[in-house]
C-alpha cells in the first residue's frame, strides 16, 4: 500500500469535538484536511465571545491543536479557508494570521457568510502537508 492511500481520522481533546458527523481532520498520506474550526473553547465547549479578535485567536488555536494531533504544525498549511460573518473585521483576521504564520504564507480563501454554527463570527479550515 502506498503512502498516498493510508487514511486516518485525526482527533485531539486539545480542540473542540466535532459538532456533527465529521472528523476534526482526516489524513491521506501526508496530506491533512482539517475540518472547519469555530471559536469553541475545547475545555468547556462554549463559544468564545470576548471579542472578534478573541474568536479569531481561538480558531487559530484550534487549528494548531488539530495540526499537532496530525503530527504537524499550523505552519505546514498550504491552504487556509476563512469564513466570516462581518468582513469589516477582516483586518483582524490578517493580523492574527500574520502573528501565527510566516512567509511564505499558505494560499487562502476568505468568504463572507450570512451565519456560522453556534453564532460564531469566524470559522477556518486548512489543508496541511506534514512529515
Amino acid at each position: 500500500m502506498s503512502n498516498a492511500t493510508v487514511r486516518r481520522s485525526i482527533y485531539t481533546e486539545q480542540a473542540p469535538a466535532a459538532i456533527g458527523p465529521y472528523s476534526q481532520a482526516f489524513a491521506v498520506g501526508s496530506t491533512v484536511y482539517v475540518s472547519g474550526q469555530i471559536p469553541l473553547d475545547p475545555e468547556t465547549g462554549a463559544l468564545v465571545t470576548d471579542s472578534f479578535r478573541a474568536q479569531v485567536e481561538q480558531v487559530f488555536d484550534n487549528l494548531e491543536a488539530v495540526a499537532e494531533a496530525a503530527g504537524g504544525r499550523l505552519s505546514d498549511a498550504v491552504r487556509i479557508g476563512l469564513y466570516v460573518t462581518d468582513m469589516s473585521g477582516f483586518s483582524v483576521v490578517n493580523e492574527v494570521m500574520a502573528e501565527r504564520l510566516s512567509e511564505p504564507y499558505p494560499s487562502r480563501a476568505a468568504i463572507g457568510v450570512a451565519e456560522l454554527p453556534k453564532g460564531a463570527a469566524v470559522e477556518a479550515d486548512a489543508i496541511l502537508i506534514v512529515g
